[in-house]
C-alpha cells in the first residue's frame, strides 16, 4: 500500500510472520525425530541408535580418533577472549570474569582457583563433542551474589552443565524450527524424565537444517568406510592366525598287513588319535617339538596359492576416513602413501580454514547463549554484549631471538621488565638479580647516534 505522498505504508507492506514452517513434522506435533529422521537409510545411524554406533567409532579405530583430535585440539589449544564490542566496562569485566577469559587489548588475568568455578577450557572440550554426535547441550546454572553498586544483586554464570546425548530421550521444536525444549531420561530428583527449556539451554549444533536439532554428526561420511575397515580387520587377523605359521597335518604308519579284520581297524583308529593330539597341542616354543612313531609324518602345510592383501583396502578406508573432515594429508608420510608434501601443504590449508569455520560457529553461540543471557539478566536487553573471540587457528609464529631484537631495534615493541623475564623463562637462564647486575653501555640499537637516534643514512 502507498500513502497519498507515494511512501510505502509499513504497516500493511511489512510480512509481521511466517506463514511457512521449518521444523518438518510440525503438522503432528513438536517432535521432530519421529518423521524426519526415517529419511536416513542406514538403520543403525537413525537416533538414538546413532550415538551408540559414533560413539564406538571414536572409541575403538585409531584414524577417527586421530582425525577428531586433528580438528578438536587446535581449537582447544588456540586462545579464546573477550572482546568488548563497545560495550560498558562493567559489563566486559562481568562476562570476563564469569567465563574466565581474558579481554582483547588487555594483559592475561591472574589464574584463579578453578575449584566450583566455571571452566571454558572444560565447555570446550564438550561442546566440541558435537561434531561427534551432531549436538551438545549445556544446561545454564547461576548464583546470585550481592556484588553490584550498593550492594545490587548480580547473576553470575555458575556452570554450563553437560547434558549427555545417551540421556536425551526427546527433542521438542516449533513449527518455525526453534528449539522449545529438550527430556532427559533417568532418575532426577525422585522423576524418571525431566524437561528442560530451551530458555536454560544452550545448544551446540552441527550443520543444523530448520527444525533439526540433532545435527549430523562429522562421523557420518565416514561411518560406511569404518564399517568395512572393521570387517577387513578382523578377516585379516583371522587369516594370520590361521596360516601365519602353517597348518600341522599328521599321516599315521601303515599298520602291519599281518593284523586284518576290526583289529585293524582299531588300530588304524587309534594311530589316528594319536597323531591329532600331537598336531592339535603343536605350539612353538624354546622346548617345544614332537615324538612319531616309525612310518609316521608330522608337517606344517602352508596355503597353497596366494592370500589376498587386505593392507591396500585398509589404508584406503583410512584415507577416506580423513578425507571425511578435510584431513587429507594426515594420510601422506606413510609407507605406501603417495602424494608430494606440496599438496600435503595444500590440503592443510583447507582443513585450517575449516577449522576457522567451526570455532567460529562455536564463538557465535556462546556469544549468543552465553554471553548475552548474562548482559540481559543483569543490565537489561538494550546493553550492548561483548563477544567471544579467538585468535586465528595457525596464526602463531615461533618467537626467536633474532625476530625480538628486530622488532626492538625497529621500534615495534620496547624492552621491559616482562619482556626481559619471558625471555630468561623462555631460554633457560638464571632469573635476573638486580644486586649482580653489570652494566655494559648504553641500550642503544647498533649504529646509533651519539644523540640515541638511529643512524645509517636517510630515506630517500
Amino acid at each position: 500500500m502507498v500513502d497519498s505522498n507515494g511512501a510505502v505504508d509499513l504497516r500493511t507492506a511489512v510480512p509481521k510472520g511466517p506463514k511457512g514452517y521449518e521444523n518438518e513434522n510440525a503438522s503432528i506435533g513438536t517432535q521432530w525425530w519421529s518423521s524426519l529422521d526415517t529419511y536416513e537409510e542406514t538403520p543403525e545411524l537413525r537416533w538414538p541408535l546413532n550415538i551408540y554406533n559414533y560413539d564406538r567409532m571414536r572409541r575403538q579405530d585409531a584414524q577417527v580418533i586421530q582425525v577428531l583430535r586433528a580438528v578438536m585440539l587446535p581449537i582447544r589449544r588456540t586462545p579464546w577472549r573477550i572482546d568488548p564490542n563497545g560495550a560498558p566496562d562493567e559489563v566486559v569485566e562481568h562476562v570476563a570474569n564469569d567465563l574466565g577469559l581474558p579481554i582483547v587489548g588487555q594483559s592475561a588475568r591472574p589464574l584463579t582457583r578453578v575449584r566450583n568455578r566455571f571452566d571454558w577450557n572444560e565447555h570446550l572440550r564438550l561442546a566440541l563433542l558435537s561434531l561427534v554426535f551432531g549436538h551438545s547441550f549445556f544446561e545454564q546454572v547461576y548464583s546470585v551474589t550481592p556484588d553490584g553498586p550498593n550492594g545490587a544483586l548480580r547473576a553470575h554464570l555458575q556452570d554450563l552443565q553437560w547434558r549427555p546425548p545417551r540421556t536425551i530421550a526427546r527433542i521438542d521444536v516449533a513449527a518455525d524450527g526453534d528449539l522449545v525444549a529438550i527430556r532427559q531420561q533417568g532418575l532426577v530428583g525422585g522423576k524418571t524424565e525431566v524437561d528442560i527449556p530451551a530458555s536454560q539451554l544452550v545448544a551446540y549444533i552441527t550443520d543444523r537444517e530448520g527444525g533439526n536439532w540433532l545435527g549430523q554428526s562429522l562421523l557420518r561420511p565416514a561411518y560406511k568406510f569404518w564399517l568395512l575397515k572393521d570387517r577387513l580387520l578382523r578377516v585379516q587377523a583371522q587369516t594370520i592366525d590361521r596360516n601365519g605359521m602353517g597348518f600341522p597335518v599328521y599321516t599315521a604308519p601303515e599298520v602291519p598287513l599281518t593284523v586284518q579284520g576290526e583289529d585293524r581297524t582299531r588300530l588304524e583308529q587309534s594311530y589316528i588319535d594319536a597323531g591329532f593330539g600331537i598336531a592339535s597341542g603343536m605350539r612353538a616354543g624354546e622346548n617345544a617339538g614332537a615324538s612319531i612313531s616309525a612310518g609316521a609324518k608330522l608337517a606344517l602345510l602352508g596355503v597353497e596359492g596366494q592370500l589376498p592383501d587386505a593392507d591396500k583396502p585398509i589404508r584406503y578406508y583410512d584415507e577416506q576416513i580423513a578425507k571425511a573432515v578435510l584431513a587429507n594429508f594426515l594420510s601422506l608420510g606413510g609407507d605406501n602413501s603417495t602424494g608430494s608434501y606440496a599438496l600435503g601443504d595444500t590440503f592443510q590449508d583447507f582443513f585450517t580454514l575449516s577449522l576457522q569455520s567451526v570455532a567460529l560457529d562455536l564463538a557465535t553461540t556462546a556469544t549468543r547463549h552465553v554471553v548475552e543471557d548474562i548482559v540481559d539478566l543483569n543490565y537489561g536487553t538494550d546493553v550492548p554484549a561483548p563477544r567471544i573471540v579467538f585468535d586465528e587457528i595457525g596464526s602463531r609464529h615461533p618467537v626467536t631471538a633474532g625476530a625480538i631484537n628486530a622488532l626492538v631495534l625497529c621500534g615495534a615493541i620496547t624492552m621491559d621488565d616482562p619482556l626481559e623475564e619471558y625471555l630468561r623463562t623462555t631460554y633457560g637462564l638464571p632469573p635476573r638479580d638486580p644486586k649482580t647486575a653489570r652494566s655494559i653501555g648504553p641500550k642503544t640499537a647498533p649504529n646509533a647516534a651519539p644523540d640515541g637516534t638511529a643512524g645509517g643514512g636517510t630515506a630517500s
